[in-house]
């Protein structure tokens, strides 16, 4: 499509935090009725670049111009009156206001001095019906919302500036296909009305479907850039990771699984499930697909004892082996699962995954300080030797194990989440969207992981929005719908279009 004049202008940004150079000479353009998508693995600078851009970081060299002026911003507040506005991969919102106060802070409706909250509310609801999301009402609290609305929440913040240039970084992380799709057509809708978008995402599949150029960030540099029509998704993979990622799923040999590990029976945790049966088995690799809202991450936390049970059972080992453990209602708690040998990877890293305060060191051993601990007292040598074996092993950007988990980038934080889990040797893995905002080639390092455990007689449950990812790693596979479980199958039965249907509708593929 035929662009403006340059709207967005960096030559030669640098920005280094101590040792680390966080961006090291990064240059590029973004035109008027532009979306220009900015890729590349975590740690690359991505992030950095977008808090430079929006005002959060000085940049310690190099200038940017915005139509052709000088633009230096001195806080994030500075920058949106400038027309530049940050959507942040980690929620910035309050959530003990309501959806409009969050809409519309910093430009509430007010008159002589009072905010007007029937103004406000009007002017909030007329950005939210772009998104027609049932749970966004402008009165709602925002901390009882869903992740997906609390995103567009964020999303909405932004265009309530006015914004010239959003830059949105990774703005559909935590978005199902609908809302995905709405916030295409609404990007399509401000590239017509000349806005400039920067957009990072790590699905290639995304930048495809919604940007007109690229620029790749490789170690703080910007490698290459171009239309992105011209470029491959194997040449943009070799940009980004510097090397040629062939297959990016392990090859794995589909034998028969082991002993059944894991048996639920008739799991009742209203009102997200209702019902749920199946059976997890050592050595394989098992799916759950759905849509957000289906009750999936439910399961697996009422599983693992995070939720109450109503009503029936989860069994450790073969149901019909004389040896197991029956974890019911009256048998809950995560202390209890972990000490029967299962491990739980949480999606919300931040909120319930990851101590952020803590050391790298202190997240990875967490779940089993008996590995590095002598009669109750904490062998810190020990215990950094292992944690650096798990940087190393999981390649994880940082500096050493001593270094703050909150400072990583967020790929890095889940492969340390990963990492505390294999460090427990739990010999069931629940595993709930394991490489969410997880770069390709990191991708890549994550599913040998998951498919090398599987390899080693462990019991591995995924549960994905990424159908790919499915296919790509399960052995079997069913899908969640309304609560509901659908009959698993091997993945070779499976198609796209038959996870979808089953989505929708989960009864008809029960049974």
């Amino acid at each position: 499509m035929t662009t403006g004049a340059p709207l967005l202008r960096v030559d030669g940004l640098r920005k280094r935090f101590g040792p680390t150079v966080a961006l090291d000479e990064v240059s590029f353009e973004l035109r008027s009725g532009q979306v220009h998508a900015l890729v590349g693995e975590n740690g690359a600078g991505k992030s950095t670049l977008m808090n430079v851009l929006a005002g959060a970081l000085p940049p310690d060299s190099g200038t940017i111009a915005i139509d052709g002026h000088p633009y230096r911003p001195s806080s994030p507040i500075d920058a949106r009156r400038a027309g530049v506005a940050l959507i942040h991969q980690e929620l910035s919102l309050c959530p003990h206001l309501t959806v409009a106060e969050n809409v519309l802070m910093g430009r509430e409706c007010a008159r002589w001095g009072v905010v007007d909250p029937d103004a406000t509310a009007r002017a909030a609801s007329d950005l939210l019906a772009s998104f027609s999301h049932p749970e966004l009402r402008p009165d709602r609290l925002v901390g009882e919302l869903p992740l997906a609305a609390r995103q567009v929440v964020e999303i909405c913040r932004a265009l309530a500036s006015r914004a010239r240039i959003l830059l949105m970084d990774e703005p559909t992380s935590s978005l199902q296909r609908e809302d995905v799709d709405r916030l295409f057509h609404l990007i399509r809708r401000l590239r017509g009305q000349g806005l400039g978008i920067v957009y990072i995402s790590h699905f290639l599949e995304e930048v495809r479907e919604i940007a007109d150029v690229y620029t790749v960030l490789r170690d703080g540099r910007s490698v290459a850039t171009g239309p992105i029509g011209a470029a491959t998704n194997e040449q943009l993979v070799a940009h980004m990771v510097g090397r040629s990622v062939d297959h990016l799923f392990p090859p794995r040999d589909r034998r028969d699984a082991g002993e059944v590990a894991l048996a639920v029976r008739g799991l009742e945790a209203p009102p997200a499930v209702r019902g749920v049966s199946f059976e997890l088995r050592r050595g394989e690799v098992f799916g759950i697909a759905g849509l957000m809202g289906s009750g999936r991450t439910e399961l697996v936390r009422a599983v693992f004892g995070l939720d109450p049970i109503a009503r029936g059972e989860v069994v450790v080992g073969d149901p019909r082996a004389p040896r197991r453990s029956v974890l019911s209602s009256r048998h809950g708690g995560a202390r209890r699962r972990i000490r029967a040998g299962l491990g739980y990877l949480s999606e919300d890293r931040k909120g319930e995954g990851l101590a952020l305060t803590m050391s790298i060191a202190d997240n990875v051993t967490l779940t089993r300080l008996r590995s590095c601990s002598r009669h109750g007292w904490l062998r810190l040598g020990s215990q950094r030797r292992q944690a650096f074996d798990w940087i190393r092993r999981l390649s994880v950007r940082a500096r050493g194990p001593e270094q703050p988990v909150q400072t990583l980038s967020g790929g890095n934080q889940q492969k340390v989440a990963l990492a505390r889990l294999l460090h427990q040797d739990a010999h069931i893995l629940l595993l709930d969207e394991p490489t969410r905002g997880i770069d390709i080639g990191s991708k890549a390092t994550m599913y040998e992981v998951i498919a090398g455990a599987a390899d080693a007689g462990k019991a591995v449950l995924v549960v994905s929005s990424y159908l790919p990812e499915l296919f790509g790693l399960c052995d079997r596979l069913a899908v969640m719908s309304r609560g509901r479980l659908s009959a698993a199958r091997p993945i070779g039965d499976w198609t796209p279009e038959a996870v979808l249907h089953a989505a929708i509708d989960v009864e008809a593929h029960a049974g």
